[in-house]
């Protein structure tokens, strides 16, 4: 039979129809929106995220290599002592610099601050890197050898320095996705469509046992007016208003708010510190009469 039929052999009509493609699509979006589900599709774009990061690093830093070792040959001979040592000066650099980025891919992830050291050895790294590869080239004043060996040093740094981000703006789409603003709650919901059988132990014959209270609904996420007014309120005088800071008053927030928190508390300092009006003359003169 062509038409569609029930268990009853009965040719279902068409609001029957559209009643099953309105349940099925109900529970297509419940299951969607759910906070696990979403946590497995940022962690198939994080994967893939690394990967590329990873290959551009790798190609970058082995175009670099040639250059950086005729750089510190300075000119000896083909296989001698110091030719060869001078293939270990870029290995050394790059393996330092790829430590770093490893260690952030992990602290990015679960949103943990690193210190300043990690971002001066990046730059260390990079400006070494960059200034032995276009040396030759800035000697010569080569405008189309130092294009070309600038490009990979300062894309594999803004590769460096982008990647961390990157990560961190995903960890905070799946801490987003959990939010019930975002879900709706689609986690209970599916829950509730398919619920196990408890049992209930049976009432005492005097009291009545109470019901279950319903569950906190969890916190709502901070907006950026709420941590500026958390951080406002713990300034005082003598305190230096800087990123770092912001994130140890409010420890959940994420790297770029804080910057953000930051400057906009800065301006309004700046904007309170005025200097009190000095006496003018005048009125100094009808004081000492």
């Amino acid at each position: 039979m062509t038409a569609t039929q029930d268990a009853q052999l009965v040719p279902l009509s068409t609001a029957d129809k559209l009643r099953q493609d309105a349940e099925t699509a109900a529970e297509v979006r419940a299951l969607s929106n759910h906070p696990d589900v979403i946590a497995l599709r940022v962690e198939k774009v994080r994967g893939f995220v690394d990967t590329l990061v990873w290959v551009g690093i790798f190609l970058g830093l082995a175009f670099t290599m040639v250059n950086v070792q005729t750089f510190a040959a300075a000119g000896a001979a083909m296989w001698s002592l110091p030719w060869l040592a001078a293939w270990l000066l870029d290995p050394m650099v790059s393996l330092v610099l790829v430590a770093v980025l490893r260690a952030e891919q992990i602290t990015a992830r679960y949103q943990v601050e690193t210190g300043k050291w990690p971002h001066r050895t990046k730059w260390f790294a990079f400006l070494a890197t960059y200034v032995m590869n276009t040396w030759h080239s800035w000697t010569e004043l080569h405008v189309a050898g130092v294009v070309l060996h600038s490009v990979p040093p300062v894309l594999v740094f803004l590769a460096a320095e982008t990647a961390p981000v990157l990560r961190d703006r995903l960890t905070e789409a799946v801490t987003r996705a959990a939010a019930p603003a975002f879900t709706g709650q689609p986690h209970e919901a599916v829950q509730d469509a398919t619920p196990e059988p408890v049992q209930e132990p049976a009432p005492e014959p005097v009291k009545r046992t109470p019901r279950k209270p319903k569950a906190a609904a969890k916190p709502a996420r901070k907006l950026r007016a709420d941590y500026l007014a958390e951080v406002r309120a713990a300034w005082a005088p003598g305190i230096e208003i800087t990123p770092a800071w912001v994130r140890t008053v409010c420890p959940d927030i994420s790297r770029g708010t804080s910057k953000n928190v930051a400057d906009d508390l800065r301006a309004e300092v700046t904007a309170t510190a005025e200097p009190a009006p000095f006496p003018s003359a005048a009125h100094s003169r009808e004081e000492a009469a």
